[in-house]
């Protein structure tokens, strides 16, 4: 039976995704957090939990989520969560989500575990404002019949680094799928100009381990390049972003929805 106080607007959404449970089951299994955080973007602050797809519910949680949003305890359900989300922004994040089911099918469900979805929303945050904050989700569990169970996702507060929202959705893949899949969503905010084909394939995937915090000789290794090919890249990418250092190069890949 569904309960009405903690139903949320993604629930439709994901109840028309063919490869989610709709079947609803008690998790326990934790799922391989640090593995996972190792895939993701989490610079600055942030907190991850796990999300039963089933029913919605919240465990694992990573205890920067209390001292980030000024919570005094962890929350149970997605709803939770979602009532964090800045009003203006849901129409997105509903779109958004829609967006990313679209093209995972477009991929192909036996590829769904080794697939991830990044966008942009804003959140309260304990100071009681709305600060910008980078969304991702990775599916870790399915279920006999190979249907979703359970996901991570990963917030981090990028107030720090960009208050611009690209309006963007970002499906890339989880070694050892490369897929890099942007799609931007029309809004009434005018988007920060940025020529798509700027960057090679091989670039925009060195800037997200740029973005992870990987030092050039770690890329080298996971990349099986040299460390002088993984700084020319690099050169390169600063040059077409005509970004003066990392920092600004990562504010410009957030405006940009790169990563």
């Amino acid at each position: 039976m569904k309960n009405e106080d903690n139903d949320h607007p993604l629930r439709e959404i994901w109840n028309s995704y063919p490869g989610v449970g709709k079947e609803q089951k008690e998790i326990l299994k934790k799922p391989p957090i640090e593995r996972v955080i190792g895939d993701m973007f989490s610079m600055g602050e942030f907190y991850y939990y796990v999300l039963n797809l089933t029913n919605s519910t919240l465990s694992h949680h990573h205890e920067g989520i209390l001292k980030i949003h000024g919570l005094k305890n962890y929350p149970e359900n997605l709803k939770e969560i979602i009532d964090l989300v800045h009003p203006d922004d849901m129409a997105f994040v509903i779109k958004a989500e829609q967006t990313a089911i679209e093209k995972m099918l477009e991929i192909g469900l036996e590829h769904q575990l080794y697939l991830k979805s990044s966008y942009c929303f804003r959140m309260k945050t304990a100071k009681g404002n709305y600060e910008l904050f980078h969304h991702q989700a990775i599916h870790t569990l399915e279920d006999e019949n190979k249907k979703l169970i359970q996901a991570i996702n990963i917030h981090t507060n990028i107030h720090y680094i960009t208050h611009q929202n690209p309006y963007t959705v970002l499906i890339s893949g989880i070694s050892p799928r490369k897929d890099f899949h942007q799609i931007k969503i029309s809004n009434s905010v005018s988007p920060v100009e940025y020529p798509l084909t700027a960057l090679t394939k091989r670039e925009k995937e060195i800037l997200s381990f740029i973005a992870q915090g990987y030092s050039g000789n770690e890329i080298s290794k996971i990349l099986i390049l040299s460390e002088h090919t993984i700084r020319t890249h690099r050169k390169n990418i600063l040059r077409k972003t005509n970004s003066r250092n990392s920092k600004e190069l990562l504010k410009k890949a957030f405006e940009w929805g790169l990563i």
